[in-house]
């Protein structure tokens, strides 16, 4: 979660973000643009962004020759965005137009957030605003990246980066959890958790996660571990342990392990501090007021674990995230 929380949960004008389209642009992190930042929310019953798509061109070619897209504002769109997605493209080792690299490195000089989404993270750094920054790329990509960008501190088994006005997703898919993630630090956990059921998808996955996982389809007999993960939500205020999951999961503690790591890439209890801290915030959101309710019933224990916790993983505290995300005048319903 975010280091620092943008402040633009119940502004009266909704946070504007601009999606640059260059020439072989991917269609697929442009629809996860799309659907995150760019829908109406009636369910919530206000539009949490001000979403529009610009492009240097009248008419931008995307990836392969697949379309052409037209009708779009042009580059000078992207001198009023809040929050800048910049283009992402397979072909990585050519150079980006300097309109476009231009645009990205004023948008950075007035403090907007930059967002870079699995190739992106080239066009970022080729503005030259991630040196001596942290960033993602597709695994794929790792060797070239560092060969061209060695002042850039690359992780590459993680699913997004947040280095706070900088943000870079990994891959395809990793468009969605970044995007959810941004939804979560502007708007909190239960508006990100609204947005995450609208699209079908988990609504969390830490940042921290690998890229891939060993395994995505499961053999027979089936060795998911949706049931015992469904369980474990529904009993976060337990005192839940590795061996009793795997016991539920009718397995050894090692093999619960293997299959945490193969299928969700992290472990058995850092999906489940994930979960509860995720809880937390939720009730928090919800009115709760009570610090030590709040840990005793997302499982948290004291009310000093969940602050250090909230302070470490979202970099607020609770009084903090309540002010910004609790209920109150002005903050309209989730």
């Amino acid at each position: 979660m975010a280091q620092e929380s943008s402040h633009i949960a119940h502004a009266a004008v909704p946070h504007r973000v601009v999606v640059i389209v260059d020439e072989n642009s991917n269609p697929f992190e442009l629809g996860c643009a799309t659907e995150v930042f760019g829908l109406r929310r009636p369910e919530l019953g206000r539009d949490l962004y001000d979403f529009r798509l610009c492009s240097p061109e009248p008419r931008t070619p995307m990836r392969d020759g697949f379309f052409t897209l037209t009708g779009v504002a042009g580059l000078e769109a992207a001198e009023s965005a809040d929050t800048l997605i910049v283009p992402n493209r397979p072909d990585v080792e050519v150079p980006r137009r300097a309109a476009v690299l231009d645009a990205i490195r004023r948008a950075h000089a007035r403090g907007a957030r930059l967002v870079g989404f699995c190739s992106g993270a080239f066009t970022l750094a080729e503005a030259g605003v991630l040196d001596g920054r942290r960033a993602t790329a597709h695994w794929q990509w790792a060797d070239s990246f560092r060969a061209r960008f060695p002042s850039v501190r690359l992780e590459t088994d993680v699913l997004f980066v947040d280095d706070g006005d900088i943000l870079t997703a990994a891959g395809s898919a990793a468009a969605l959890d970044l995007g959810l993630h941004i939804v979560r630090r502007d708007h909190g956990a239960e508006v990100a958790n609204s947005v995450s059921r609208r699209l079908v998808f988990a609504a969390h996955r830490d940042g921290g996660q690998r890229q891939f996982v060993e395994r995505p389809v499961p053999d027979v007999p089936d060795e998911s571990l949706a049931p015992v993960l469904a369980w474990a939500q529904e009993h976060l205020d337990a005192p839940l342990t590795v061996s009793g999951l795997a016991a539920r999961a009718s397995v050894s503690p090692a093999t619960l392990h293997r299959r945490f790591r193969a299928q969700l890439g992290t472990t058995p209890l850092a999906w489940l501090t994930v979960e509860r801290l995720a809880l937390a915030c939720r009730l928090i959101e919800r009115g709760e007021s009570h610090l030590e309710t709040v840990a005793r019933r997302s499982g948290l224990g004291t009310g000093a674990n969940l602050r250090a916790l909230m302070r470490r993983k979202i970099g607020l505290t609770p009084l903090e995230y309540r002010h910004r995300f609790g209920p109150g005048p002005g903050r309209g319903p989730a």
